[in-house]
């Protein structure tokens, strides 16, 4: 969907303080829309699609506290970059990505 706005002002603003049970997101970004409205289909006691601007392609959600995360993962060591790319050799993964 071209909007007008650069990559810059596609923004996902997360925001949610300790007394509301519900944190609210606000994004342009197309995988994490999908998602949340999928999430919203299937559990619609749990999240909730609030708003949309069809011009600019934002969404806003509603979900409630433990049903959103962040994941944080620490970086790969070069050993265990290594031993993925011996294991991919050895299963001959290219092969399967053809």
């Amino acid at each position: 969907m071209r909007t007008g706005l650069t990559k810059q002002e596609k923004t996902t603003d997360i925001w949610f303080d300790e007394k509301d049970p519900l944190i609210h997101i606000r994004t342009h970004n197309t995988d994490l829309k999908k998602r949340l409205a999928a999430y919203a289909r299937q559990h619609p006691d749990q999240c909730r699609q609030t708003d949309t601007d069809p011009e600019t392609g934002c969404m806003e959600f509603e979900i409630h506290k433990g049903r959103f995360s962040f994941r944080l993962t620490a970086p790969y060591s070069e050993e265990r970059r290594e031993a993925a790319r011996r294991s991919a050799r050895e299963n001959k993964a290219t092969d399967r990505l053809k």
